[in-house]
């Protein structure tokens, strides 16, 4: 098994977003008019080629997030808090062709979540088998799920997501897994809080589990701290998943790799496991 980062772009964000700010509804407040932003930070998709099959864990981002219309223009935080810088050339699909790997060899693709710099390269996988959280799925429909941010009327025409279907006995201090392999060596667990149904993938490979985060918190510093971002529906389950993967890494060797950590790929290359006092 090898694992694989692949940076689609990058994305700016508030400061307010990455370290959230105030009580309840006042986080999202603090997002939306916070005055200071914060570096461009990547927009990690993962590849691990398998013995299975080739699974892809997030699609990235999209090229088309720079034309005109793609977001909804009354949507709040589309307007005053992010800024996507993806090239034609850094999406997925593009960069997967040059690894020599073509997107029908992809047998798997397992979404963390349905916000955009996870989900906006589906385009790229229409024979591949796509696994989502159904709840988070089902979050994402209708006007609701524009007004929360999703873009369900950017999601491929053919989209029909298959559900991950958990183990409700639970995997370390994970309540819920699914083997994604036959072997499990690759396991989604549940890891709710930067959306209500969030996962996350483990991939376990020579003694060492590559935790591929999603967007469970945007720094490892951020985890160790326990430092909740802005717009997390709920902050104290946010944190109640940052103590289950600073638990799992104290059992065992853990490499962190969240979506947005400009880090992330290098403790990838040199596997870099997370310190837990």
């Amino acid at each position: 098994m090898k694992i694989y980062a692949i940076r689609t772009g990058t994305v700016e964000i508030k400061e307010n977003q990455v370290v959230g700010k105030g009580p309840g509804a006042l986080r999202l407040v603090n997002v939306l008019f916070g005055k200071k932003w914060a570096k461009p930070v990547p927009i990690y998709a993962w590849v691990i080629e398998h013995d299975e099959g080739v699974i892809v864990v997030d699609t990235g981002d999209t090229a088309r997030t720079s034309e005109p219309g793609y977001f909804p223009r009354w949507q709040p935080y589309y307007k005053l808090a992010v800024r996507f810088h993806v090239k034609t050339e850094e999406e997925i699909g593009v960069q997967l062709k040059q690894m020599g790997i073509n997107s029908k060899d992809v047998k798997k693709v397992i979404l963390t979540h349905m916000h955009t710099d996870h989900a906006g390269g589906l385009h790229d996988f229409p024979e591949s088998e796509i696994y989502v959280n159904m709840p988070e799925y089902k979050s994402t429909l209708g006007f609701a799920g524009k007004l929360n941010g999703y873009l369900p009327h950017r999601a491929p025409a053919w989209f029909a997501p298959k559900a991950i279907v958990f183990d409700e006995k639970g995997f370390g201090p994970f309540q819920k897994f699914w083997n994604v392999t036959g072997n499990g060596d690759v396991k989604v667990v549940a890891t709710e809080g930067h959306t209500s149904a969030h996962i996350s993938v483990i991939a376990a490979m020579d003694g060492v589990h590559y935790f591929l985060a999603g967007d469970t918190s945007y720094t490892e510093e951020n985890l160790i701290k326990k430092i909740t971002d802005g717009v997390s529906p709920d902050p104290n389950q946010a944190i109640d998943t940052m103590r289950n993967i600073l638990s799992f890494a104290s059992h065992h060797p853990t490499v962190y790799l969240p979506t947005h950590d400009p880090n992330s790929a290098m403790r990838l290359k040199n596997k870099t496991t997370l310190s837990v006092d």
